[in-house]
């Protein structure tokens, strides 16, 4: 049988620590005290030397555009290597900082702001028009008589920044019977394919859809209350050469 401990005696004390665990502990201590003030200096010199922030934009929606794109490379290196760990992940961020550097993409303005009720409604919309459009292309390839008449419309968006006329154009693309030809980017003019425009009713049809793409877009990201232009807006503009200069000077300073 083994004794039980009595109530009323008191707890021992610990053994008190012997010199090689003391000096052990100690050195701890101080190797988080190095690390930690030299990531700061390390930090420090880095902020005032490289100016990470102005290579990844000049305000806090174009860092949040970098990092995504990071975030996303890095996620594809992962899913063509099959093995999810340290060592992966850690390689493809690499890579995706390289990638960044030695192949930069134009920069592209990220302005006004995202409502995500309004996106949505934006992608019920896409998804409406996609199974609509379908049935229309389909019934066109299998009826009886002639092709139908096709033709090359103009239409024009009042949408300011470019991300977003490339979304809205890219919708128009995914649709089946419109195809976008041509962008006339100063004057936001598209050139549409259409499949069917054999009579007044099936082009003002379609100009009624781009009417509807043009109010969804503009209210899930440019909101005339919540815009504002990024100091890029139209840097890459070929037309109002005095204009884009003078940009180009401010964005620089």
């Amino acid at each position: 049988m083994t004794d039980k401990p009595d109530p009323g005696q008191r707890p021992q004390p610990p053994a008190p620590r012997g010199p090689i665990r003391a000096h052990l502990v100690n050195a701890w201590r101080y190797s988080v005290i190095f690390l930690a003030w030299y990531s700061v200096k390390t930090f420090l010199f880095l902020k005032s030397h490289i100016h990470i922030k102005l290579w990844f934009g000049g305000n806090a929606r174009e860092v949040a555009v970098r990092l995504w794109t990071m975030a996303w490379l890095t996620f594809v290196w992962v899913l063509l290597w099959g093995t999810y760990d340290i060592a992966t992940v850690v390689s493809g961020l690499g890579i995706a900082l390289l990638v960044l550097i030695a192949l930069p993409l134009p920069r592209v303005p990220v302005e006004g702001r995202i409502h995500p009720l309004t996106i949505l409604e934006l992608v019920i919309r896409l998804v409406i028009d996609l199974f609509r459009s379908s049935l229309q292309v389909a019934w066109l390839s299998v009826r009886p008589g002639k092709p139908p008449l096709s033709a090359v419309v103009r239409a024009r968006l009042a949408i300011k920044s470019d991300m977003v006329l490339t979304l809205a154009v890219d919708y128009l693309n995914l649709v089946p019977g419109t195809m976008v030809v041509e962008i006339d980017h100063s004057r936001r003019l598209l050139y549409v394919h259409l499949i069917d425009a054999s009579s007044p009713e099936k082009v003002k049809a379609f100009y009624g859809q781009v009417a509807t793409i043009e109010r969804l877009f503009i209210k899930a990201f440019e909101r005339e209350s919540e815009w504002h232009a990024s100091p890029y807006h139209g840097i890459d503009d070929e037309v109002g050469g005095q204009d884009s200069q003078d940009l180009r000077s401010g964005a620089k300073s």
